[in-house]
């Protein structure tokens, strides 16, 4: 079933039968898709000496996506002591995960030294406390985060922010004093990371990033003799959510980068540096789906299309106004890839919203769809990175399930629907008779 500028695996009938299974709302993910995806993405960084996407766990924190994507030669960038968890019981181990913290409490770093987990440290004063918490040890490697401040322009970087303005990562002066003082601590080996993009498109944006961060590994090794054996330069792709974008060229991205390579690396005799990237939304973001119900229509001031979803599902159009695509089961190819109405379509102007008690509770505004009768199965496209993962409780709603569609036409259910004894697990109903 295809819409004019997106595409969704299942049929109509086939959609209706999974949702007897499984009622609404979940999400689904197309293993198939995400191999070929991930596999396009290895193939076009393969032009480097050595390379990794240590996948943002944060973006799709499912065990199952994450034994798919180890199989396909992935390790998993951390943020915290689950997501190092869930890297582990995935077949995800030592020098493959990045621990990339902020504000981290020592048993994090604990779990993580324990296990040979990269240590990425988000500031300078993060070196005594790591110290400490290793009860005065420290790893053999050690990696920084570089906020490069107004060294970096540009982008569109609406969630991260303006570099100076955003809380991650060390200054430039910062990073030489870090450096030095590991290396007196026996430190043997670094590497350096940066993260200042989000959901970009602009390819050139990532050659400026990888230029600024190249120079900065030359001037450490010639003032410091520091020697970086691998550059993370984040993740920040980002994917066409609106009809007539187009999708990030691996390829290109990759002859930009290796430009800087070849003109700032090879010379500084840095050569061969390990690229590493921690890219979550454009490896699975494209090819996950939030299926929901309609189950109201209302008709005031505008039309509204209500659904058996919420914000509490996908919070990224409440939260960031952001747009995410949305198609009808068995009603498509209304709207053409410029946002236009094709001509003799039974078009209608909705918001699509959920049962929130927040008037941000909005898949759609004033989006121009089919008309979308109660029952119909609603799809809410490019949920696959940053869905789920960011649900949550608030007015006691209960987290949708997740599928998988594997290779050979099945799906499996690789996480369950929240039910009300999940929610109340939590809390001592027993205490409120002695209260």
């Amino acid at each position: 079933m295809t819409t004019k500028s997106k595409n969704f695996p299942l049929s109509k009938d086939q959609l209706e039968s999974l949702a007897k299974q499984y009622p609404t709302p979940f999400y689904v993910y197309d293993e198939k898709a995400i191999r070929e995806n991930i596999r396009r993405f290895t193939k076009a960084f393969s032009i480097f000496p050595d390379f990794c996407e240590y996948f943002a766990v944060k973006a799709l924190p499912n065990p199952y996506i994450l034994k798919i994507l180890a199989s396909e030669g992935c390790g998993g960038d951390c943020s915290s002591l689950p997501e190092l968890v869930l890297c582990e019981k995935s077949g995800i181990s030592k020098e493959k995960v990045m621990f990339t913290s902020n504000e981290t409490p020592a048993n994090e770093y604990q779990f993580a030294y324990k296990n040979g987990n990269i240590i990425n440290l988000d500031d300078i004063t993060h070196i005594p406390y790591l110290k400490e918490s290793l009860d005065g040890k420290f790893p053999e490697l050690i990696c920084f985060r570089f906020n490069p401040g107004p060294l970096k322009q540009g982008g569109t970087n609406s969630i991260i922010g303006k570099p100076e303005e955003a809380k991650y990562g060390l200054t430039r002066e910062q990073i030489f004093e870090a450096y030095a003082e590991c290396k007196k601590l026996g430190v043997k080996r670094f590497g350096l990371h940066t993260m200042v993009a989000s959901n970009e498109l602009n390819i050139t944006y990532f050659q400026e990033t990888a230029r600024i961060v190249f120079e900065l590994a030359a001037e450490l090794k010639e003032k410091l003799g520091i020697r970086i054996e691998f550059t993370d330069l984040g993740g920040g792709l980002g994917i066409p959510y609106k009809p007539g974008q187009e999708a990030v060229d691996y390829d290109e991205v990759a002859r930009l980068i290796k430009i800087e390579y070849d003109r700032i690396i090879v010379p500084a005799g840095l050569d061969p540096l390990k690229i590493c990237w921690e890219c979550g939304r454009p490896i699975t973001g494209p090819y996950g789906w939030l299926v929901t119900r309609a189950i109201h229509e209302k008709h005031i001031y505008r039309e509204y299309i209500g659904v058996d979803a919420s914000m509490a599902d996908l919070m990224r159009p409440g939260m960031y106004g952001a747009y995410h695509f949305v198609s009808v089961a068995g009603k498509d190819d209304v709207i053409d890839d410029d946002g236009n109405v094709v001509p003799g379509a039974d078009v209608h102007v909705y918001d699509v919203v959920g049962s929130l008690c927040e008037n941000c509770d909005k898949f759609a505004v004033q989006r121009q769809l089919p008309k979308i009768d109660i029952g119909d199965l609603v799809i809410v496209h490019d949920a696959g990175a940053h869905g789920r993962a960011m649900g949550f409780n608030y007015n006691a709603k209960l987290r949708a399930g997740e599928l998988l569609l594997r290779e050979d036409g099945t799906v499996k259910m690789i996480r369950r629907k929240e039910t009300m004894e999940d929610y109340f697990a939590t809390i001592d109903f027993d205490g409120l008779k002695d209260f």
